[in-house]
């Protein structure tokens, strides 16, 4: 179960760097659905590869529950420190980022040129999406006390990092001729 997660880890990683150099570099989705249609059918692959890798999660959860020996009540603590975190993220997210944006538009669409994000939880991080946004990996293996899932979401927050460094930094740099702060 571990191996699932992790190889959806990687896939969907994959598949992004694969979808957002095909489209930066040769427009190969555009040039054939259009704008709106090629940037839907990618958000929803997106979409369901994320949910399913919370879905693993969650099995993984149930399935190798009170694995952790530690006092329930810490990781309680820790979960109810780190959900408004979440929640903040995601509001911050919908109300000033834009999903768009977070799903990357600015592969997609030459024209998108916006400003770095400095409203909601952006004002105290410029990746908000990256810092915070898999903190909700955690959140089952923190309520049933599953050591594989905590493990499981640690890689998954390392692991998007060497995306963002491998793949969406540069690609930042092409997208707005600069390095983003």
């Amino acid at each position: 179960m571990v191996l699932d997660s992790d190889y959806y880890t990687n896939f969907s990683s994959g598949l992004c760097l694969i979808i957002w150099r095909l489209e930066l570099y040769n427009n190969t989705f555009t040039s054939r659905y259009g704008l709106q249609k090629a940037f839907k059918i990618y958000s929803v692959g997106f979409s369901l590869l994320f949910v399913c890798r919370l879905i693993f999660i969650i099995i993984l959860a149930i399935s190798n529950r009170d694995s952790l020996s530690i006092n329930p009540l810490y990781t309680y603590l820790i979960a109810a420190l780190i959900t408004p975190v979440i929640i903040y993220l995601f509001y911050s997210v919908l109300r000033y980022f834009t999903i768009k944006r977070a799903y990357g538009i600015d592969h997609f669409d030459k024209n998108y040129n916006e400003p770095s994000m400095k409203r909601g939880i952006f004002r105290y991080t410029d990746n908000g999406m990256y810092v915070y946004g898999l903190l909700v990996l955690y959140l089952p293996g923190l309520f049933l006390l599953s050591k594989a899932v905590l493990i499981v979401a640690l890689f998954n927050h390392v692991y998007i990092w060497v995306h963002y460094y491998c793949t969406e930094l540069p690609d930042m740099k092409v997208i707005y001729r600069k390095t983003p702060v």
